[in-house]
């Protein structure tokens, strides 16, 4: 008897993936179901035109990682035509502040429903349709508007969801005012746009009927998105990332994203100087690892034309605790899954901080993953139509000699990374439990205002912190992600973890 234990961003996601292992489905069934449904019922945090990064590690078998992120648009126009700009600069509240870029011409292509196929064609158990089936009950019957949600719209809600028609009418009652948390939310078309996903296939969204609207629309509206793009677009199955870490080895995703490398990075330094307890001169050291890599990261990785060679250099200096030479140098959802079998699934999915935009008379919000100026503050010029746009996500694995098996990742932008190396930390090196892992306070060095900060949850002591000034949150906040962490232990059993940050929720199913 197959059972599956899911750590999901929210409790319908939690839910879902467990009615899928009850129905025979496998960890890689579970997480793509709670995925989609995650995707489709947290309007802003995430939307179904996405894109996403899928590991997956079966037992006795090599780890792989399905990337299918968004890509750059612009195949087939003519050379006066190409994108020249990336969408309408915007200033939100969320995080301390950050402008962005939204509208049609901030959108990538999104891949990640034929990731998803790819991944449920190799690995799952189940067939397509019966692995959609419950997102499309779920839209058809409405969802409650979540916390998260609510939470992300308060900042959100005027700059980016109020552009457009469709997505006004979604988050709002009919006189205008907006939708409170725990209002049911239902949003036209969605269900049968999942229903064409469910038919048609994966690859509906660029190839099929919902791909052929999405195009039409881009050109009438001052996108970059072509037929050309979506026709082109395939998911590309990689080599992860792998590092040894304590008796684990863990696997994550390599570039062109830069979360894998970034976070792999952050663990052979820690691994190298171990961390035994949270004090002050502790704290400092893991300021300075982030720090480190972190700018590493912004000033050669997100600039590099050739981001392997780079992310080979930084894990180089990483294995041998070059911290010196390196210092010289919301919008995301996550699922993790482990069934008994020994196999485990890591989803990270994003649309960036949204475009606002739908495909009409779709329910299908789109990315506005050329539009995140975190990730490529210089621009796009470097990259060619069809390239991989740079992510921060890192969907890892992690598998003990023992039989043992852990899936984990992150929401939260350039906190992704941070926020998955301090809960490794603290279940591998400090033997905390995965829920006492993932609920203790967590740092995250940034430049904030142009200042070269180290945020801080309440808790900690950074009284030994120097060259960074220190941005002190009054409590737990959802701005250091919402790790979702999922064990099996052949001799200890299941244990599945969400963060308290966030709206998650755990579940364990099959039969």
């Amino acid at each position: 008897m197959r059972r599956v234990a899911t750590s999901a961003s929210t409790p319908l996601a939690a839910d879902v993936a467990a009615a899928v292992a009850d129905d025979g489905g496998n960890a890689v069934d579970a997480a793509i179901a709670s995925t989609v449904v995650a995707m489709v019922t947290q309007p802003g945090i995430i939307g179904p035109g996405a894109g996403t990064f899928v590991t997956v590690w079966p037992a006795g078998g090599e780890p792989v990682v399905v990337d299918a992120y968004a890509a750059k648009p612009g195949l087939g126009l003519p050379d006066g035509r190409r994108p020249q700009h990336h969408g309408d600069r915007v200033w939100m509240d969320y995080g301390g502040g950050m402008h962005t870029l939204v509208g049609h011409a901030s959108v990538a292509v999104p891949g990640v429903f034929s990731g998803l196929g790819l991944a449920s064609e190799r690995y799952g158990a189940l067939p397509w349709r019966d692995v959609i089936e419950p997102s499309i009950r779920v839209v058809r019957e409405g969802f409650p508007y979540s916390a998260v949600s609510a939470a992300y719209l308060a900042y959100a809600h005027e700059p980016i969801y109020d552009r457009e028609a469709d997505s006004f009418a979604a988050l709002h009652r009919s006189d205008g005012s907006p939708l409170d948390e725990g209002e049911p939310v239902v949003i036209e078309h969605l269900a049968d746009s999942l229903e064409i996903i469910a038919e048609e296939g994966p690859h509906a969204l660029l190839t099929g009927s919902l791909g052929e609207r999405m195009a039409a629309d881009m050109a009438a509206r001052g996108g970059w998105i072509t037929a050309e793009d979506l026709t082109a677009y395939r998911p590309i199955v990689r080599e992860p990332i792998r590092v040894p870490v304590d008796e684990w080895e863990v696997a994550t995703n390599p570039p062109p994203a830069v979360g894998g490398a970034t976070l792999a990075a952050m663990l052979l330094l820690l691994d190298d100087h171990p961390f035994r307890e949270w004090t002050a001169p502790e704290v400092a050291h893991l300021a300075q690892v982030e720090r480190a890599v972190l700018r590493y990261r912004a000033e050669v990785l997100d600039r590099s034309a050739d981001r392997a060679a780079e992310a080979a250099h930084l894990l180089d200096r990483a294995r041998v605790g070059d911290l010196r030479g390196l210092l010289g140098s919301p919008s995301t959802v996550h699922q993790s899954t482990v069934d008994t079998d020994g196999l485990a699934c890591a989803i990270t999915t994003s649309a960036g901080y949204g475009s606002g935009v739908m495909i009409p008379e779709s329910g299908f919000w789109l990315n506005n993953s050329l539009g995140e100026i975190d990730l490529h503050p210089d621009g796009l010029e470097d990259l060619a139509a069809g390239d991989r746009l740079p992510s921060n996500m890192a969907p890892t694995l992690a598998r003990r000699d023992d039989g043992a098996v852990l899936s984990i990742g992150s929401p939260g932008a350039s906190r992704i990374t941070t926020a998955i190396a301090q809960v490794l930390l603290n279940f591998i090196h400090l033997g905390m439990s995965l829920s006492d892992a993932v609920a203790h306070p967590r740092v995250h060095a940034e430049v904030f205002e142009g200042v070269p900060t180290l945020a801080a949850e309440p808790g900690l002591d950074t009284d030994a912190v120097v060259d960074l000034a220190v941005r002190r949150f009054p409590d737990l906040s959802m701005y250091f992600g919402g790790v979702g962490v999922v064990l099996w232990d052949p001799r200890a059993g299941m244990f599945p973890a969400s963060d308290p940050r966030r709206t998650g929720a755990v579940s364990i199913g099959g039969r």
